[in-house]
């Protein structure tokens, strides 16, 4: 056996020589990561090699080189891949954080292009010639949009609640529902925004139940804010009782204390009437009265990943002047998505069509089956017996912590190998190009068409049908 593994040794190739062999093969590529990928597949070899199963040998020096020339160009084909992919979504999950939550839309897309290719007007007042802000290129559509006096925007929402709290409350306490006191992805909590912003938190009320009562006894001098936090992510259902923002507000307005209300994910059009469970609209929660509303501009607004604030003029600006804002702010391509986003909404049929967020909520059935009936027959042609390929019935959902109660009837198409088990598919399947994402249930991929884009579906069978090979 030690003759054989040193006759494998024998065989590899020198460095140089694999490079000769694939030099045709790679495509143009940097000499160096040429070199070290080359080096890193050598020492491959020389550890299975050498390594405690039964011996790796070659039959000659040829078959040596084209054994590692092929592994070379498969790990310099991975390297030349940008870290950041497009991958097709076909979990269901309309909102998926790990997927990069919400897709623009086409005319959000253009807007990001033109700003990132050309120099702007981000800082510039092209009236006067002077400086201008950067915050103006969006308020005036988001307080004709909601209602409110002013506006600004930052870089997500969790940085909106912290200047808001950094801004109006530092050093002093605010109110908040115990029930409100939501954690966030990346197990990012309410108390601990609060405890950073340098604002002292006081809970009020039972996990269940909070009245108005308990607001009025918590407040004293040291109060300087009363907060509400929508439960996007969760529901308390039973036994409940929760004060409503406007009811917050007028107790605000009685004690001379600003009332702020963190929605989370902000809707800017009710989709009730498409089946979906009711949530507040930023508008409705401005008319309540709060004096301030936070909301995120990836969720449901359909956006670019941003954190929105909206509410009265004074306090808007209080926070436009506090240091924190700088290192928070939004940049031009964020700005020029969430302008060509926020102007759809101007006319709301317009938005349900165009903003891919809306449009996957909303999709009606029929549409979605019309789908999944395209996958499963082109999915079936190419796979042959290889598989189990059929449409079922099936549930999304929102994701991105938004509706958690909400019921999204689908059609899925479901993959089962016949031979070779769905784990080994599911990890294939993330080594395409693209890279494409399913749900296991049962022992069965499933393939989502709701989060399949139109020109996705080919795309996607041929992509299966290529891992189950």
């Amino acid at each position: 056996m030690a003759s054989e593994r040193h006759g494998a040794l024998r065989l590899l190739p020198p460095v140089d020589e694999v490079l000769r062999e694939i030099d045709d093969r790679v495509g143009p590529q940097p000499r160096g990561v040429l070199v070290a990928e080359t080096r890193r597949v050598l020492e491959g070899w020389r550890h299975a090699i050498l390594g405690d199963e039964a011996p790796v040998t070659f039959a000659t020096r040829e078959e040596a080189l084209a054994r590692v020339a092929e592994d070379v160009c498969e790990r310099v084909r991975r390297t030349a891949l940008p870290n950041l992919r497009r991958v097709l979504n076909a979990t269901g999950v309309v909102l998926h954080t790990n997927l990069g939550r919400a897709l623009l839309s086409e005319q959000a897309r253009e807007a990001v292009a033109e700003a990132a290719g050309r120099y702007t007007n981000l800082e510039f007042d092209l009236a006067t010639g002077r400086r201008g802000s950067r915050y103006f290129l969006v308020e005036g559509l988001l307080a004709e949009l909601t209602g409110a006096e002013a506006a600004m925007v930052v870089n997500n929402n969790a940085a909106a609640v912290l200047l808001a709290l950094s801004t109006l409350a530092r050093g002093r306490e605010v109110i908040v529902s115990r029930g409100q006191l939501v954690e966030i992805g990346g197990s990012f909590r309410i108390p601990e925004v609060m405890e950073q912003s340098g604002a002292r938190l006081v809970e009020v009320g039972a996990t269940n139940k909070t009245h108005r009562r308990d607001y009025e006894r918590a407040v004293n001098p040291e109060t300087a804010l009363l907060l509400h936090v929508h439960t996007s992510n969760y529901r308390i259902v039973g036994f409940t009782c929760e004060v409503s923002v406007g009811e917050l507000a007028a107790l605000g307005h009685q004690f001379g204390l600003p009332v702020m209300s963190d929605l989370g994910s902000g809707f800017l059009v009710d989709l009730s009437r498409f089946g979906l469970p009711y949530e507040p609209t930023v508008q409705e929660t401005v008319r309540a009265g709060a004096d301030l509303v936070t909301f995120s501009g990836d969720k449901l607004l359909g956006g670019p990943q941003a954190g929105i604030i909206v509410g009265r003029a004074d306090l808007v600006e209080r926070m436009k002047k506090n240091p924190l804002t700088r290192a928070i702010r939004i940049d031009k391509l964020t700005l020029a998505g969430l302008e060509a986003t926020l102007r759809a909404y101007r006319e709301p049929d317009q938005a349900l069509r165009t903003i891919p967020t809306l449009h996957m909520l909303t999709a009606p059935y029929g549409e979605l089956a019309k789908r999944a009936a395209a996958l499963e027959r082109e999915l079936g042609e190419l796979v042959g017996e290889r598989a189990l390929v059929e449409a079922r019935d099936a549930f999304s959902q929102v994701g991105g912590g938004a509706m958690p109660t909400a019921v999204l009837p689908t059609r899925v198409v479901a993959v089962r190998p016949h031979s070779g088990t769905v784990d080994g598919l599911v990890t294939a399947l993330r080594s395409g190009d693209p890279p494409l994402i399913g749900r296991v249930q049962d022992d069965t991929l499933l393939l989502d068409v709701r989060t399949l884009q139109d020109e996705e579906i080919a795309v996607a069978a041929r992509l299966v049908a290529g891992a189950l090979r």
